[in-house]
């Protein structure tokens, strides 16, 4: 079974048992917490997928990390894992328990990359234009700052994407022009 599905599973298990018991936003922090670890941590997240570190080793290391600071079911539930030998899993669980709870709560993540920082009010415009093309009730938005783009924006929400940036407009203006046969003579 693909790492992917046994993430999935996990996650979607997850995130019903934390509803059930009413600790969905504590998890949802602490599933947080632990993507944000191993992405910063190169070091842990290599510990977790190493087959020959021992797992119990891997779970003193969890307790040591993540005691005191997330709830205990999902402290738990790292226990679980490292008991079942899907420890090298947790990061993927982390991104997929993160998906799944957009998906329960109506949130929708857009990425909207500029060459400068957005004020608040070009924020809230940005929100309400993710919110019109997805019919969400709320936009997490992540901002980007890239000067290569040269000017105007570049919004990405799912598949979709808006280029208005002046990098982009100067790459359809090549195209138009490389497929113009009058060009391609020259």
């Amino acid at each position: 079974m693909s790492e992917f599905r046994i993430a999935s599973r996990y996650a979607k298990s997850l995130l019903d048992l934390a509803n059930e018991q009413g600790k969905l936003e504590e998890v949802s922090k602490d599933m947080k917490l632990l993507a944000s670890v191993c992405k910063e941590n190169r070091d842990f997240g290599l510990l977790l997928r190493n087959p020959i570190i021992k797992h119990s080793m891997k779970k003193a290391v969890m307790h040591n990390v993540f005691q005191g600071k997330v709830d205990s079911m999902t402290l738990a539930i790292f226990d679980i894992l490292t008991k079942k030998n899907r420890e090298n899993v947790l990061p993927a669980i982390a991104q997929e328990f993160a998906v799944q709870y957009n998906i329960l709560k109506g949130i929708k993540k857009a990425t909207v990359t500029t060459t400068f920082k957005l004020d608040a009010a070009l924020r809230k415009q940005f929100e309400e234009v993710v919110q019109d093309i997805t019919k969400s009730k709320t936009v997490e938005l992540e901002e980007i700052v890239d000067a290569n783009i040269l000017g105007g924006f570049v919004l990405k929400v799912d598949d979709k994407q808006i280029d208005d940036s002046i990098k982009g407009k100067f790459a359809n203006l090549r195209k138009d022009l490389i497929g113009n046969s009058y060009i391609k003579q020259l």
